[in-house]
């Protein structure tokens, strides 16, 4: 697994407890806020660092230690003017990666336009999916097909740019099954596999889920 990374979850509704647990139970320091003590009493017993506090305040952002972030995951929907004010000072201080939970395309540009990094919409992606990418170092998205199987589009790793598929013998390295390739919005399934990778392409492969730390 990569290095520790610590994680800030506003909002624990269904789906920012979602990503919180899963995070916690991998490891991770995740700082989660709520405004509503009686949700932040609730989730205190399996979150160790779980604040009640008003993320709008540029003060409690602070106080809370934010800045010290990796990523922020903003869960709160239902309320779009505290997730366009929390993305802003999240972005005022420097938060490398920011989530946002949307409820529709609209609000998603807005998130987008004041600094989101990405924004997710909860009826197509789980919590515990986002927490499970933001696990797996290099994976760009990650899609359960069964119980241990799952179909990943990951980056091209700095060692793999300029040879192809066949010299990188992925499916006996990583036990991998190379079944398509996006470049920019172009996905192809017919791939050449005497082309060298590029930068900007990803891969999407089919791998056994408990092989998938090999591609980390």
């Amino acid at each position: 697994m990569s290095a520790k990374k610590t994680y800030a979850i506003f909002g624990l509704g269904r789906y920012g407890i979602a990503v919180a647990r899963e995070l916690v139970n991998n490891g991770m320091e995740v700082i989660a806020v709520d405004a509503d003590e009686k949700i932040v009493n609730a989730a205190a017993n399996e979150l160790p660092i779980c604040k009640c506090a008003d993320i709008t305040d540029p003060d409690v952002i602070r106080q809370l230690g934010i800045s010290n972030a990796d990523v922020v995951i903003i869960a709160m929907a239902n309320n779009l003017e505290a997730s366009v004010m929390a993305v802003t000072l999240c972005k005022e201080l420097g938060i490398k990666t920011i989530i946002a939970k949307s409820a529709n395309e609209m609000h998603q540009k807005i998130l987008t336009r004041v600094g989101a990094d990405k924004v997710v919409f909860p009826e197509n992606e789980s919590g515990i999916r986002l927490a499970k990418n933001l696990l797996s170092s290099g994976l760009v998205d990650m899609v359960s097909l069964a119980k241990n199987v799952s179909m990943i589009e990951l980056d091209v790793k700095p060692e793999w740019l300029g040879k192809n598929l066949i010299e990188l013998n992925l499916r006996k390295k990583y036990s991998v099954n190379v079944v398509a390739l996006r470049k920019g919005e172009s996905v192809s399934v017919d791939i050449d596999p005497h082309a060298p990778l590029q930068a900007d392409d990803k891969l999407i492969v089919i791998a056994n889920t408990e092989k998938i730390s090999k591609l980390k």
